[in-house]
């Protein structure tokens, strides 16, 4: 439910926070005093169009806070995860700043998203019905999830196992259609295709082969500082009279006095292995020094090599490694673009198959939703009697799709239709003019619908405009109704609705610091009577008004004692 709301800096609102209950709040005042102000408040917080308008005169920005609270199964908890929003203790806090600049900023529970995400998880907290709301009812388009939710578990099954295959089939139908370019265009493709294969092929390309040649080069490049480095070191070593000379002189010396002292013995033995070590590194530093030969030819042939190696990395890869994975890639996509004839027609003969079974579970869709309509109808009906429209008529008409047809909810176009007079034919529901007798259908249509929506907070404003009478008392009895099964905030004029509030705050326009602001009451018990009264009245509170108030109090307990016993 909506637990608590902030407002400020909101058009004439300065400050204001309202919480609130389950059950039915019913706002209250005089034409002007700020109760759609509110309500248009909580649109933008659910995502709806802003305007530096709304900012109050003289401030820099309008804040608005909400606070809701989820139970642990709600549908609006795997969307935020989407998003990546975490949800503790079932809170969800929808934040909106409007700024001056035209900009606004929003969050959810302290993260900063965009405002096509908070309007995506504000439709599933809060529903919003005016009289001329462009509302979910009244968009064809949204017929068949309304139909759908209605059916419920009937439905689920058959839906589910729809829409695993209705994705298997749109993928492979992507595959074939992306396959079935023009002539000319795979054409091109598999030259490029084939000179880059054979390109790549022809350099003979292997992993470490770069660094090989960096080192290769690295060596050309300094072929004469290490022959020169190498030679003064074995001159060093075995010339007359140096290294190996001096130590061989040592150890013979070492070894004679350790025939008389054997503590002298490591000694020579650690003289003798450097002796052997040192003449076996003279031994193949002059082997090395015999082996080098200067090729002047080879450094312009290991730099055309790794030129080679660059030019074929700018066009294929970073690094041999990625070259060498993109030849598998385009030697696979050459197979396929060369048999592809052969391969479109065994995908077309799967898709032929997919749409076979598309076919079958569309068809159990439809006759699910055959029956479900008659229900739907039968349910519909009796709410529009209730509501003192007998001469009315409802229809939910389903049409078939073209044979190869098929979206995400199968072969079935829904949408409701109504004759409010009798005699007169069948409509679209989003053709009814009459105000009254719109808010009459939709409140029929979300007394069924409102129980398997699952939204947190429905609010309707002013939807009881233009009624009076028995049809007043109606739709009060309608709207107490739907909020047994959800919380429902709702802006009135009627005493009606008023007296079947389970909570009722009044709005007024309060002059405070030479501003004029909108504040809020929470009316109690003998408070309601007088606001009855007024409402009954216009103006004039009389002790009549006020009995009538009572009476009208007292009945709206007792009905909601009868709705509870329903539930």
């Amino acid at each position: 439910m909506l637990s608590e709301i902030s407002i400020k800096n909101f058009a004439i609102i300065e400050h204001l926070e309202i919480s609130f209950e389950e059950g039915l709040t019913v706002l209250t005042g005089e034409t002007g005093a700020g109760k759609s102000i509110i309500i248009d408040a909580v649109q933008l917080l659910a995502g709806g169009r802003g305007s530096a308008e709304f900012i109050r005169h003289g401030a820099k920005k309008a804040e608005l806070q909400g606070l809701f609270v989820i139970h642990e199964n709600h549908p609006a908890i795997d969307k935020l995860l989407d998003f990546g929003i975490e949800v503790e203790d079932g809170a969800v806090i929808l934040r909106r700043d409007l700024n001056v600049n035209g900009k606004s900023v929003c969050r959810i529970n302290g993260k900063m998203v965009t405002i096509a995400i908070l309007r995506e998880i504000g439709s599933y907290l809060i529903d919003i019905h005016g009289q001329h709301e462009n509302q979910e009812l009244m968009h064809e388009r949204r017929h068949i999830h309304l139909l759908d939710q209605f059916a419920g578990e009937t439905l689920l099954h058959s839906l589910k196992n729809y829409t695993e295959l209705y994705h298997q089939y749109q993928k492979l139908k992507r595959k074939v259609d992306e396959a079935d370019e023009n002539e000319q265009q795979i054409a091109q493709r598999i030259d490029l295709y084939t000179f880059q294969l054979q390109e790549i092929e022809e350099a003979s390309l292997f992993v470490g082969e770069e660094e090989e040649l960096e080192e290769e080069k690295l060596k050309l490049q300094h072929f004469h500082r290490i022959y020169e480095r190498l030679n003064t070191a074995y001159e060093s070593i075995s010339g007359d009279m140096h290294a190996l000379d001096w130590v061989g002189s040592a150890m013979s010396d070492l070894e004679d006095a350790a025939t008389v002292d054997k503590e002298i013995l490591p000694y020579a033995e650690t003289v003798s292995t450097c002796f052997y070590s040192l003449q076996e590194t003279a031994y193949d530093v002059k082997n090395k020094l015999d082996q080098m030969e200067f090729d002047p030819n080879r450094l312009d042939v290991v730099e055309s090599r790794l030129a080679l190696l660059l030019s074929l990395k700018r066009k294929y890869g970073k690094t041999i490694e990625d070259i060498l994975i993109y030849r598998e890639e385009i030697a696979e996509a050459l197979e396929n673009l060369l048999n592809r004839d052969e391969r479109i027609a065994q995908e077309q003969e799967k898709l032929e198959h997919l749409m076979q079974d598309l076919v079958v579970e569309a068809n159990e869709l439809t006759i699910i939703r055959k029956k479900m309509a008659l229900a739907l109808e039968t349910a519909i009906m009796a709410q529009l009697k209730d509501l003192h429209m007998e001469k009315a008529s409802f229809q939910v008409k389903i049409d078939k799709k073209p044979a190869s047809t098929f979206d995400a909810n199968g072969q079935d176009d829904v949408s409701f239709m109504i004759s409010t007079n009798f005699g007169e034919p069948l409509k679209s529901l989003t053709k009814v003019a009459s105000g009254g007798e719109i808010s009459r259908i939709m409140l029929a249509l979300k007394t069924i619908f409102s129980k398997h929506q699952g939204v947190t907070a429905i609010i309707f404003d002013e939807v009881d405009t233009g009624v009076s009478g028995r049809v007043a008392q109606a739709i009060a009895e309608k709207i107490a109704m739907i909020a047994t099964n959800s919380q429902v905030l709702c802006i009135s004029h009627l005493p009606q609705v008023a007296a079947m509030a389970d909570h009722h705050y009044l709005i007024q326009k309060e002059i405070q610091n030479d501003r004029t602001q909108t504040a809020i009451h929470d009316v109690v018990r003998s408070e309601r009577t007088k606001e009855l009264s007024r409402m009954l009245s216009g103006s004039e509170i009389t002790s009549l008004t006020l009995k009538h108030a009572e009476e009208l109090l007292n009945l709206a307990n007792e009905r909601k004692k009868v709705f509870r016993q329903q539930l």
